[in-house]
């Protein structure tokens, strides 16, 4: 039982049967950083070839062996394809136990270049002419990949759940929930410095990045976290138009926040799904804290989902964690009065969605904004 209510639900998407399995190769491939970037492009074109090693086309220069297995060792990942009970397929690394998912996007009408489309005919499985709809002739689609921790430690089969330790490493609908709001109100991010802090696997950064013109990707040094981060980014290099960096922030050490010099342009924060834990929850609050407190004035958006459990003490299902978060902000908002001007609101939820994920009732949106008098 102590496990159950310690263990939290995460998000993950998998690539389609028609893009991974390739059944004459035996649906097993090493993909390196090149590779992955083509099973990118693979991915955002919809096209059928399943899990391939992507072909070399033209002459290498000649390298010694010493290279080519420094080489391998360093960029080259292994990723099985494997076929889920329910039909869904992921690419799963048994060397580092992590999954590559691929998230779908809508692209906003902003970032889409209007011209005149060239419309061919598309036939559905009956054989009927299917309509194109007037608000789908611009529309344009993209995919965010990103590598995460799926199981256990224990590799339990078919766990669906993640002990505390672990949370950091998957995508959690919060972190989709505030890449939807980043898309909706690109005024606020375009060209801005942002901190994102208790990154996990860094998916919100990456499509703040498709903005802003710089993003500190931040986490606790712990396990090869930064490590799965930096491969994420270089997975959506062709997505991301900002100066990026990934730096360690430890909410219990704030010696790791000074040690990062270019701070002092940050005016956005982010943080997705960092509510899960009391003691954490303090610990993240006292950063909020520390870090708006310093100019220039600072503007943070936190989303959440409210997790809510059974207590035999309340015989009811509530929301412990986040109610402790919603006494957490009224202390924060009643620090350094003296020094700091706070407004501190639940915002609006009802904004468009452009990736796909299960968009539940329990998300939420909060904005920090920290005036410096």
């Amino acid at each position: 039982m102590a496990e159950a209510e310690n263990s939290v639900t995460s998000e993950v998407h998998h690539f389609s049967k028609e893009e991974l399995l390739d059944p004459e190769r035996g649906g097993k491939e090493n993909f390196g950083q090149s590779e992955v970037s083509v099973l990118y492009k693979m991915a955002q074109a919809d096209t059928s070839g399943g899990c391939r090693h992507a072909s070399q086309e033209g002459s290498k220069p000649q390298r010694d062996d010493d290279e080519e297995e420094e080489e391998k060792e360093g960029n080259e990942e292994e990723f099985e394809c494997l076929l889920g009970a329910n039909g869904q397929v992921v690419l799963w690394s048994s060397r580092r136990e992590t999954v590559l998912s691929r998230f779908d996007f809508v692209y906003p009408a902003y970032m889409v270049v209007e011209k005149c489309p060239i419309i061919s005919p598309v036939i559905d499985s009956d054989g009927d002419l299917q309509v194109t709809r007037k608000k789908d002739l611009h529309k344009k689609e993209g995919a965010v990949l990103i590598e995460q921790k799926l199981f256990h430690a224990k590799k339990r089969e078919h766990q669906s759940a993640t002990t505390l330790e672990l949370v950091g490493e998957q995508v959690w609908r919060g972190s989709l929930f505030l890449a939807d709001f980043i898309l909706n109100y690109p005024d606020i991010f375009r060209d801005a410095h942002i901190l994102e802090v208790a990154s996990g696997v860094g998916l919100t950064s990456v499509v703040a990045a498709m903005l802003a013109k710089q993003v500190i990707i931040s986490d606790v040094d712990r396990g090869d976290i930064l490590e799965l981060i930096s491969r994420n980014i270089k997975r959506n290099i062709d997505l991301i138009k900002a100066k990026v960096e990934v730096k360690e922030i430890d909410f219990f050490n704030h010696a790791t926040i000074e040690e990062i010099m270019d701070l002092k342009n940050v005016s956005v924060l982010l943080a997705a799904d960092v509510v899960y834990h009391d003691q954490l929850t303090d610990a993240f609050l006292r950063t909020v804290l520390r870090l708006m407190s310093d100019p220039p004035d600072k503007t943070m958006y936190i989303a959440l989902e409210k997790r809510y459990v059974f207590t035999q003490e309340d015989m009811d299902t509530v929301a412990p964690c986040y109610e402790y978060f919603l006494q957490g902000l009224e202390w924060l908002g009643s620090q350094n009065l003296s020094q700091i001007d706070w407004t501190i609101e639940a915002l609006p939820t009802d904004f468009e969605q452009y990736f796909t994920y299960e968009r539940t009732r329990h998300l939420t949106l909060w904005k920090i904004q920290a005036t410096l008098k």
